[in-house]
């Protein structure tokens, strides 16, 4: 009996003194945290998307913290009501942040890019693409499987049951960028969402030399360079065969848009064009003598 409680002291004054040891070490070297951390936290929309750039909404509002300018840094779940409430906190001022909003850059329909083969396989796009190319003669196309909808949590795109093809809800979508890392074929992409969400993009990324672009799909960009031609702000490159319209340079003017001869450049949330009415050319007047 002496001998158990002889070993339950000795137990007990080890934990004691490892106890005290790790308080000492732990006064020591503690990190006190900067409380405006939890301010700014707390004014985040705590989504946790990583739209910002940092893993969580956590690691965001200590950038904020430390950073000395807000520059650079910028949260699009909560805009710029949430960066203006985080400067306040800091004592800084808030950039005028660019609204921007996910963009599908194909438009390969079942119509415009027939199905040559079916795909029986696992649901997913990423496993897909490690397969093999695709169900049509496009290699760069959307395989329309849906991981750009399982990434999105502000259920802000969806895949259009006709088309198969991904189409983004404006009023739900948050810029987060989820969609972009999901994309295995990096055929969205986030852009300026524009006065009125007005937007002019080409919505093709196939880099294919143009005759076998547009056999594969009737409205692939073919690298013809008539779109750059015509631009006045220099706001289109061709690369790769591919055209590419600069968010910060293009200035809407929708001068591309008619002279594209595969319908390649999309225009969204434009009005019509107005018809230039015809010239009527003034008959000659008969004056009497």
């Amino acid at each position: 009996m002496s001998v158990l409680l002889s070993a339950v002291a000795t137990l007990g004054a080890i934990g004691a003194g490892s106890a005290a040891i790790l308080y000492i070490v732990g006064q020591k070297f503690k990190v006190e945290e900067d409380p405006r951390i939890q301010e700014v936290q707390d004014a985040l929309p705590a989504a946790n998307c990583g739209g910002c750039g940092f893993p969580g909404c956590s690691s965001f509002a200590t950038a904020c913290v430390n950073a000395e300018t807000l520059s650079d840094l910028n949260c699009p779940v909560g805009g710029q009501k949430t960066m203006d409430a985080v400067a306040e906190i800091l004592g800084q001022k808030a950039p005028v942040a660019v609204k921007k909003i996910a963009v599908v850059r194909c438009n390969g329909t079942c119509d415009n890019r027939p199905r040559l083969n079916l795909y029986d396989g696992v649901s997913n796009c990423t496993i897909a693409s490690a397969l093999y190319g695709g169900d049509t003669g496009c290699s760069f196309g959307c395989y329309g499987l849906g991981d750009c909808v399982d990434s999105c949590s502000f259920d802000a795109i969806h895949i259009n049951p006709d088309t198969l093809l991904p189409e983004v809800i404006e009023d739900k979508c948050t810029a987060c960028g989820a969609c972009v890392k999901a994309c295995p074929k990096d055929i969205i992409e986030l852009r300026k969402q524009g006065p009125k969400s007005k937007r002019i993009y080409v919505s093709c990324v196939n880099k294919d030399k143009g005759g076998v672009a547009k056999k594969s799909c009737e409205v692939a960009c073919i690298g013809c360079t008539k779109c750059q031609q015509v631009c006045p702000f220099e706001a289109i490159t061709i690369e790769n065969n591919l055209a590419f319209i600069i968010d910060d340079k293009c200035r809407l003017c929708r001068k591309c848009v008619p002279v594209c001869p595969t319908n390649s450049i999309l225009e969204l949330n434009f009005p019509p064009k107005k018809d230039k009415p015809l010239a009527i050319k003034d008959e000659p007047v008969a004056v009497s003598v």
